[in-house]
């Protein structure tokens, strides 16, 4: 380990060999955390060229469980989202994709900071289980197309050694490291393609539009190197996704989407995605894959197949033309302007965190979900709003967290005098082969 440290630290690249060995000694803790820590600070600074970063990933992937997805017929599609803030596209695209014949098998994790997990949206659904056998999710799969269960305590075990160590070390923003404890989970996973939501903006875990490219790009390469195709879609997560943040809140968002009811943003995100996962998954056309989206949608065949799938995991169907049983938040506020002017920045990870405060996800491990807390945010950045004017709706379950959250939100919301340039929602993807398409040209992108 001090022959593999010294060469990365000089700038030299590491054999699959080594790679193998320092995954293997990291499992098996024959090397210390101290040696760990030591070679990520000389990745971190020194990178990693593209064949060390695949060798790396696969050697992550293949350290714990790798799910066998074979008995499963067809193409199994996945997708993955980078992270955000009130992105419930999972609980759209799914459907959507499944009911246009695409199998799709998805490990789901939960939430993470600011950053809502599918697992507790899901679990908000009264009798939904997410923890099913091998052989009833391959099983769900096989007879209606889609079954979203959360991770085995074994995919990936590597990933997560390595995942504390960085996370106390200073070594997280990396792109190789990055990509690899992303891609590591999902090809153990066992999907033959899979659609990468690559998040960019101030609720996002990257930043900058460049960098979520990069990410992108090093993500899709990973998958062609292991035989898998894939496709990178960078989007905006400067502005939450939607209106709704919170699990049961997000859930019923997700169901009017589903019904051709949702916001304009949300449905344009969740409609592109969908679309590249048909298009792997059918291997068609960018237009007919569009078509054969909102035909799904318009048709109800979308929302009847999200149906099928919360009744076969037990929960409880009528939620769907019943909102009332997801049950009700105990106190219901409405945050008003103190100003006049437009919306002209949001900090998004703060509104993410004060959904957080007011009990839509865990501040420390031990903490319990208020499946009903959240926030509706009325206006988003661009909106004129009069001083007064309700701009969030905030849900509860206890009167003291009102106060922080709502210090919060108002902190996170800037105006300004004059209406400010509106970004793009879809800023561009990365194909099979690595090349990146602006929104600015004639992509699928545009057409939705």
């Amino acid at each position: 380990m001090y022959d593999i440290i010294e060469k990365k630290r000089d700038k030299k690249e590491l054999s699959k060999e080594e790679i193998i060995f320092f995954i293997r000694g990291i499992c098996e803790k024959s090397i210390p955390d101290y040696q760990t820590s030591a070679l990520l600070m000389s990745i971190y600074l020194n990178g990693l060229n593209e064949r060390e970063t695949a060798d790396l990933t696969f050697a992550m992937s293949n350290s714990g469980d790798v799910v066998d997805l074979s008995d499963i017929k067809g193409i199994k599609v996945d997708k993955h989202s980078t992270g955000g803030v009130g992105d419930k596209t999972t609980l759209i695209v799914g459907p959507i994709v499944a009911a246009l014949g695409v199998s799709v098998a998805k490990m789901s994790g939960r939430g993470l900071g600011h950053t809502g997990g599918t697992i507790d949206k899901l679990e908000s659904i009264p009798g939904f289980h997410t923890s099913l056998s091998q052989e009833e999710f391959k099983r769900f799969v096989n007879e209606i197309k889609i079954s979203i269960v959360g991770q085995t305590g074994n995919l990936a075990p590597a990933d997560k050694i390595l995942y504390a160590l960085r996370d106390v070390t200073a070594t997280v923003n990396n792109i190789s490291l990055i990509a690899s404890s992303i891609m590591s989970k999902k090809i153990a996973s066992g999907a033959d393609c899979i659609v990468l939501d690559v998040k960019t903006g101030s609720g996002a875990f990257m930043k900058s539009p460049e960098d979520s490219i990069e990410l992108a790009k090093a993500m899709v390469k990973i998958a062609k190197s292991v035989g898998k195709k894939a496709m990178g879609v960078v989007t905006d997560m400067d502005v939450p996704l939607g209106i709704a943040i919170g699990n049961s809140l997000e859930v019923m968002e997700a169901i009017r989407t589903l019904k051709g009811e949702g916001p304009k943003d949300l449905e344009n995100v969740s409609f592109a995605l969908a679309g590249k996962m048909v298009e792997l998954g059918l291997n068609v056309k960018e237009e007919q894959a569009k078509d054969l989206v909102r035909e799904a949608v318009s048709s109800g065949r979308a929302i009847n197949k999200f149906k099928e799938m919360i009744k076969r995991q037990g929960g409880d169907d009528s939620v769907v033309g019943d909102f009332s049983k997801f049950g009700k938040s105990k106190i219901c506020y409405d945050l008003a302007s103190d100003v006049n002017g437009y919306i002209c920045e949001m900090i998004t990870d703060e509104l993410g965190k004060a959904a957080v405060v007011l009990g839509s996800g865990r501040e420390t491990k031990e903490s319990s979900i208020d499946f009903t807390a959240g926030i509706e945010i009325l206006k988003k950045t661009g909106d004129k709003v009069k001083k007064g004017e309700v701009i969030a709706r905030l849900y509860t379950s206890e009167k003291g967290k009102l106060l922080i959250a709502s210090e919060i939100i108002k902190n996170s919301i800037f105006f300004s005098d004059t209406i400010p340039e509106k970004k793009p929602l879809i800023l561009g993807f990365v194909s099979s082969d690595g090349q990146y398409g602006s929104n600015d040209s004639k992509t699928f992108f545009e057409k939705f």
